[in-house]
C-alpha cells in the first residue's frame, strides 16, 4: 500500500477470487509470465518494488522542495538543476501511483528494469513535450530552457539511483522497446481483425 491509502490493484485478496488461465501460483505465491519479456514476475515482488522506489521518490522531493526553499532567485543555474530532478521525480511517482493502482491491465505487472525502461522513455517524451511548449509543469517557473537542458543530462542517472539499478540496467531498454512495440502491433491487428468480423457480421444481418 502506498502512503497507507493506495490499494494495489491485483491484491492478494483479489487475485485469490479471480479466475482467470494467465494468473499462476506456486510456493512462492502468485505470478504471471509477463507480457514485455514472458517471464515469471511474482505480483508481491512488482507491488514491493513499486513501494520502495516510491518512498525513495517521495524523500527526494521532499528534499528538492526543501533545497529550492533556501535557494535564492539569483542561484538560477542550482535552481534550474532542482527543478530539472523535481520534473523526473514528479513523473516517476505518478507513474508508479498509476501502475501500482491499476487493476484491468495485467500488461502493467513486469520485472524492475522492464518498468525501468518504460519510465526512461516516459520521461523522454515529456521532456520533448516540455521543450516545445506543449506542458505546463509546475517545475517550469523561468526559463524552460536551462531545465530542459539539465533535465537531458540527468534524467538517466537519476532513475537509476531511484530504482537503486546498476549502471547497465538501461543498457536492455533496446530489447524491452522493441518487444512492447511487437505486442502494441499485435494487438493493433487482432483489434483490426475483430472490426472487420464485426463488419461483415452486421452487413450479413442487414
Amino acid at each position: 500500500m502506498l502512503e497507507n491509502t493506495l490499494q494495489a490493484g491485483f491484491s492478494q485478496e483479489t487475485l485469490t477470487t479471480m479466475n482467470d488461465p494467465r494468473i499462476r501460483k506456486d510456493e512462492n505465491g502468485y505470478y504471471i509470465m509477463s507480457l514485455s519479456e514472458n517471464s515469471k514476475v511474482y505480483f508481491e515482488d512488482f507491488y514491493r518494488f513499486m513501494e520502495m522506489t516510491y518512498n525513495r521518490a517521495t524523500e527526494e522531493r521532499n528534499r528538492l522542495n526543501e533545497k529550492i526553499a533556501q535557494t535564492g532567485d539569483q542561484h538560477l543555474e542550482t535552481l534550474s538543476y532542482y527543478r530539472a530532478r523535481g520534473v523526473v521525480i514528479d513523473l516517476l511517482i505518478r507513474t508508479i501511483k498509476r501502475f501500482y493502482a491499476d487493476n484491468s491491465n495485467f500488461g502493467i505487472i513486469m520485472t524492475p528494469w522492464c518498468f525501468g525502461t518504460v519510465v526512461l522513455e516516459k520521461i523522454e517524451v515529456y521532456k520533448e513535450r516540455i521543450s516545445r511548449g506543449e506542458v505546463e509543469d509546475a517545475n517550469i517557473v523561468d526559463y524552460p530552457y536551462y531545465v530542459v537542458k539539465y533535465i537531458e543530462e540527468i534524467y538517466k542517472t537519476t532513475l537509476l539511483e531511484m530504482f537503486d539499478f546498476p549502471d547497465s540496467a538501461f543498457q536492455m531498454r533496446w530489447q524491452y522497446s522493441e518487444l512492447l512495440k511487437k505486442y502494441s502491433k499485435i494487438l493493433t491487428n487482432i483489434t483490426g481483425s475483430l472490426n472487420s468480423v464485426l463488419s461483415m457480421i452486421k452487413n450479413y444481418n442487414r
